[in-house]
């Protein structure tokens, strides 16, 4: 096979720069490891950017996204038993956030690359990246029981943070910065309406919580709990009584419980990995870089990658030049930096430090303070939480 972008990964970064590419006639292919079944339903982020949402739009993909996603103002900070609302559109000049799962963007790509678009192939294992410095890169990957190899112009990584093309960068000009937090997210999806109508981050001394949602009817929750937790040491009543615990104020509010449906542990870390570009690879989303959810950056900062490097192509392509494929490294890792930023220190703020005092505690108190109490600090917060412009 020969294409003149190979994709490795089926996630919405590969899909959505496909379809990118597609939209200004640039033939790529697409390899998911995975089956169609299994990259449908996997649980992952469901907060979007403006620009996300605008990304979207641009390559066709929002028709459920604009009639069934939850269009947010703002966020809520609970902590002292008092709630704080944050106006995104008054603090950031009328951008908002909008709630649309991962999975839902991901069936909606797949369908319009099935129905009309550039060849995707499930259950296509890359397995290794060769000649990346060359002008014919190579991916070699297993699909329907034999080995085969697609010849590229060019090879994108979207294959997320245990993929193989992260791997195809040598070691000898690679740099990696990482940070593991002492903590992890125990998150549940419960068949039950949000006792909210926007997402509430909740800190106090029993630790950290956060309600969000999936849809009308389905709330996402999830708690502080220390590194190495089993799921199946949490019935959904203990879950349950350590929410409402952990957002009770001093006002008249219930959450509403429900049946849980699924439960898993999230580990928290940083990571970065420095360049992003090798030669003809191009390392794109969790393959080069991974935050902490607090922040809700993840999925928005893979859309931010694809959204330079389809525009990078696209100038290749009508133009000859180079030189936005030239900057894609230096463009993406000045926003990684900027979102590695506020995720840490969010995470910092809200989550309770496992070997923290009474002095750690009082900073974090202070700086929530701060950005209540202070329209420039809220500002601050909503800016980089709302998403920073993409500038080129």
């Amino acid at each position: 096979m020969r294409t003149t972008v190979g994709i490795i990964g089926g996630g919405p970064a590969g899909l959505l720069l496909a379809r990118l590419l597609h939209r200004e006639g640039i033939d790529c292919v697409v390899l998911e490891s995975r089956t169609r079944a299994y990259v449908e339903q996997r649980q992952r982020a469901g907060m979007l950017e403006q620009g996300t949402v605008d990304a979207l739009r641009e390559a066709g993909a929002a028709g459920r996204l604009d009639a069934e996603g939850l269009v947010h103002q703002g966020i809520e900070l609970r902590f002292d038993r008092e709630r704080h609302h944050l106006d995104f559109p008054a603090l950031t000049g009328g951008r908002t956030v909008t709630i649309y799962a991962q999975t839902e963007i991901v069936k909606d790509l797949v369908a319009l690359q099935l129905s009309d678009g550039p060849p995707l192939l499930f259950e296509a294992e890359a397995v290794a990246v060769e000649q990346p410095e060359s002008a014919s890169p190579v991916v070699r990957f297993r699909h329907e029981g034999r080995e085969r190899t697609l010849a590229c112009d060019w090879v994108a990584g979207c294959d997320g943070f245990h993929g193989i093309a992260r791997d195809a960068v040598p070691a000898a000009v690679s740099r990696t910065y990482a940070h593991d937090y002492p903590y992890s997210w125990l998150g549940v999806l419960a068949d039950v309406a949000p006792s909210c109508d926007e997402l509430v981050y909740a800190r106090g001394e029993r630790g950290f919580a956060l309600h969000s949602m999936r849809g009308p009817n389905v709330s996402r929750l999830y708690l502080q709990v220390p590194n190495g937790t089993d799921p199946a040491d949490w019935p959904d009543e203990r879950i349950w009584d350590e929410l409402a615990a952990r957002f009770a104020i001093d006002a008249d509010w219930t959450l509403r419980r429900g049946p849980i449906t699924a439960k898993s542990v999230t580990s928290m870390r940083s990571h970065v990995h420095e360049p992003m570009r090798h030669g003809r690879l191009l390392l794109a989303g969790d393959a080069a870089h991974i935050v902490p959810p607090t922040g809700a950056k993840g999925l928005n900062l893979a859309v931010s990658d694809v959204r330079i490097l389809a525009r990078a192509f696209t100038e290749l392509h009508r133009t000859g030049s180079t030189q936005l494929l030239d900057r894609y490294s230096e463009l993406c890792l000045r926003r990684v930096w900027q979102a590695t930023r506020f995720s840490y220190d969010m995470t910092r703020m809200l989550h309770a430090q496992p070997n923290g005092d009474a002095f750690d505690h009082r900073l974090q108190l202070a700086r929530l303070r701060r950005i209540a109490a202070s329209r420039h600090a809220a500002a601050e917060l909503a800016a980089n939480y709302a998403g920073l412009p993409l500038t080129l």
